[in-house]
């Protein structure tokens, strides 16, 4: 005679993919965020080598 379960608890293997799953979004927006201002950066300096902006104020 087997007894039948009334409550299951979590399930262990369940919670590990949703935990990765959300560690693989968060981290990817993570990376886009950072390469969002890789390029942003990279940018920047390449309009200050062309001459095209500078960093310092012009008198007036």
């Amino acid at each position: 005679m087997a007894a039948h379960v009334v409550y299951k608890g979590p399930s262990v293997v369940k919670e590990i993919l949703i935990g990765i799953s959300l560690g693989l979004v968060a981290g990817g927006f993570w990376k886009m965020h950072h390469w969002n201002n890789q390029r942003r950066t990279k940018e920047f300096y390449d309009l200050l080598e062309k001459g095209e902006i500078s960093v310092v104020r012009e008198d007036e």
